[in-house]
């Protein structure tokens, strides 16, 4: 498939799946418009990268919808200079948007396999720093952060990321509970964090954020 073919799927996502749920922003817009996505999917998977459903990356992750993404993206509002966590980097693709968007970026991913593809895709792109570790725990060496971006769903939000945003730091993420998952935008202030669901949407479970169980008697 040519480039240009990749190009105008990628015009028709944003027509068709973004531009009419909500995703609006011209600067978030251009950011998608100009970052192949299919670079940051299996050779074999291409073909589907601009399908409205997650594409499977091995060893059980998956980037996440291009709708997720986006939509997280609108509602943390990223500006250029602020230095963003992105936890769940898979293969960069987030990272990537991310960057255009003028930000400063710290990127966690604990695949080493991913990792290593979002190293080589990402190559010394400014502005990104990639680290590899356990996605719960975060970067504190960088903290603390404007904001915190997790590129998928989790079952509970690890109060370490918490903490590393700064006061009226802003945070967006997924949820997942009971085979559901819901987009999230949050916010840290001096009295703790809040957190509010706006939309149901199909997203990528991260490792590492399951809710504790609890106990019964």
């Amino acid at each position: 498939m040519s480039e240009q073919n990749f190009q105008a799927m990628r015009r028709a996502m944003v027509e068709s799946q973004l531009r009419t749920n909500d995703v609006n922003d011209p600067a978030i817009i251009e950011a998608i418009l100009a970052e192949p996505r299919e670079a940051y999917v299996p050779a074999e998977r291409r073909a589907a990268a601009y399908t409205d459903r997650a594409v499977p990356l091995g060893n059980g992750r998956a980037l996440n919808p291009a709708l997720a993404t986006a939509r997280l993206l609108v509602e943390v509002a990223p500006r250029a200079g602020q230095r963003v966590l992105l936890i769940g980097a898979a293969t960069g693709y987030a990272a990537a948007l991310l960057a255009r968007l003028g930000c400063v970026v710290v990127a966690i991913e604990e695949d080493p396999v991913l990792a290593e593809q979002a190293a080589r895709q990402l190559g010394d792109r400014p502005g990104i720093t990639l680290h590899a570790g356990p996605l719960a725990a975060g970067w504190p060496e960088g903290a603390p952060y404007d904001l915190l971006f997790v590129d998928g769903a989790v079952e509970e939000l690890a109060d370490a990321l918490i903490q590393q945003l700064k006061v009226d730091g802003r945070a967006a993420f997924a949820t997942a509970e009971r085979g559901v998952t819901r987009l999230c935008a949050g916010a840290r202030s001096a009295g703790g964090f809040g957190a509010r669901a706006f939309a149901d949407s199909e997203a990528v479970i991260l490792p590492g954020f399951a809710r504790p169980k609890a106990f019964t008697f």
